[in-house]
């Protein structure tokens, strides 16, 4: 359960960007051991892939986007959070534009085109992050902060000005089923001035009511409401665990964040790399000796195991 995961077979998907409102055409490519995630801009022959890296966020405006040389994906989250929700380690993302489909908003179709397709495991062990020192950053009211746990615990707290959100507050312990019975299908929201002021500036052509939690000054807009009470704090749950993928590897610890975001997620990232003596890598040497386990509880994934060949 704890063996590197990639596709069983590329996964086609064709739907419009949150920005440009055009048709965004994806391939997702099974890849070799220890690839990692990696973007591949089809519309830039000559541009090289993009790892799925902290170090390559080069904008966390409304989204996370990734860049390098010139070249970016953005609105990385979603599809980031999906796989690191249902455990796959390795793919190849190729897209004709630089944005990842929005689809519904969440993580769902994305988690639902992984049960589809199947994964399967590779023959070598993840590495893990254990977290052994607390490290946290702060910037205006945000904050976020990884602290020892025995396990992946999320703990996210939001407070909005507005009645239709106002404080929410979730706390679960990670596993590929609590993800996508809890957390994958939370959706983006936002508020209908910044769309209708984002979109006189040629941005979000492509968010609606179908893709987005749309709220004027008093209620939610949408017609069909909310999928659960708390959706509002537990999408940016689903933007974290996105976020927090960019590591590279899963982590052992506790995220705690109140007011948090894409911004403050990779600033939280790179404070924890700074100070090494805060975290061990577990490798997979590590792993087969037992009493290296007996303090944490790496994080199994077994939904996927159940898909046939």
């Amino acid at each position: 359960m704890h063996l590197q995961r990639t596709l069983k077979k590329q996964i086609f998907c064709s739907s419009i960007g949150l920005h440009t409102g055009r048709k965004v055409n994806m391939v997702i490519k099974p890849a070799l051991v220890d690839t990692g995630i990696i973007f591949v801009r089809k519309d830039l022959p000559n541009a090289r892939p993009i790892p799925a890296d902290f170090k390559m966020v080069c904008d966390t405006t409304l989204a996370t986007s990734l860049g390098s040389n010139g070249v970016t994906v953005s609105t990385v989250e979603h599809i980031l959070s999906a796989f690191s929700g249902m455990g796959l380690d390795n793919a190849v993302i190729e897209l004709d534009s630089f944005e990842v489909p929005i689809l519904d908003g969440s993580a769902r179709p994305f988690v639902n085109m992984l049960k589809e397709a199947g994964t399967c495991t590779q023959g070598k062990f993840k590495k893990m992050l254990v977290i052994k020192k607390p490290v946290s950053v702060k910037e205006g009211e945000g904050r976020a902060m990884l602290l020892p746990s025995e396990e992946l615990k999320i703990t996210y707290d939001i407070d909005f000005a507005h009645r239709a959100i106002g404080k929410q507050s979730y706390s679960f312990i990670f596993s590929d089923k609590n993800y996508e019975d809890k957390i994958c299908s939370a959706r983006t929201f936002g508020f209908l001035k910044e769309v209708e002021f984002l979109q006189a500036k040629g941005l979000g052509l492509g968010g609606s009511l179908d893709n987005v939690i749309i709220l004027d000054d008093e209620k939610i807009i949408n017609k069909d409401g909310l999928r659960m009470p708390d959706e509002f704090v537990k999408h940016k749950i689903l933007d974290a665990i996105g976020d927090l993928f960019l590591l590279g590897m899963p982590i052992i610890g506790h995220f705690v964040a109140y007011k948090s975001g894409h911004r403050l997620n990779n600033l939280l990232l790179r404070e924890l790399m700074r100070h090494e003596s805060s975290w061990e890598i577990l490798t997979e040497y590590d792993q087969k000796k037992s009493a290296k386990l007996t303090s944490c509880k790496i994080p199994s994934f077994t939904i996927l195991d159940a898909v046939p060949i």
